[in-house]
């Protein structure tokens, strides 16, 4: 008898076997990246979402400012309504070093401006103006980190038409002469 076909037959079975494993641990892996990548995405929008609510629920209340209320509880309020702090927390816990500590700026350019808020700046006021335009160059900072991390084109103000980013080039409050 010659071992020949019998040796081939076992080296064959060897090598498909091996490629099959390797093929479904590239797989797995595949899957557990693209989930990843999707959990992180989300998590990104959920993030920026929070932010924005509570941008709009500053701007709101900056904007209908009654010296008889507590702009400071209500400003307050508009974080902790707007679940910011847990986006927060879920971008501290899963989010890439990069998206982190450019949301964290954004965290913080956003609490300025509930200080100014809270403070009872109007949208007209300079206090007011002071906070925002840093906060919105900190958006897009995020906005252009998350857009890095998930291998998109970078956009730039010019895209939409715009000098810069934070918008004070053309603010009537920060530049009177401005359209």
């Amino acid at each position: 008898m010659t071992w020949l076909p019998l040796v081939a037959t076992i080296g064959g079975a060897a090598i498909a076997f091996t490629g099959t494993v390797l093929a479904d641990r590239l797989r797995h892996r595949n899957e557990v990246d693209s989930s990843r990548r999707q959990r992180r995405r989300d998590l990104y929008v959920d993030f920026i979402v929070a932010a924005g609510l509570c941008h709009t629920r500053l701007r709101q209340l900056a904007e209908h400012n009654d010296s008889g209320t507590d702009q400071e509880q209500r400003s307050r309020a508009a974080l902790t309504e707007a679940g910011i702090y847990e986006a927060r927390e879920r971008l501290f816990i899963d989010g890439t070093p990069a998206v982190t500590a450019t949301g964290q700026t954004m965290f913080e350019r956003l609490r300025a401006l509930r200080r100014a808020v809270g403070n009872g700046a109007k949208m007209t006021s300079a206090e007011f103006h002071e906070a925002y335009h840093p906060y919105l160059a900190a958006v897009w900072a995020y906005r252009a980190a998350v857009r890095r991390e998930l291998g998109s084109t970078a956009l730039a103000p010019s895209t939409f038409g715009w000098p810069g980013w934070d918008g004070s080039e053309t603010c009537s409050v920060c530049t009177p002469d401005s359209p």
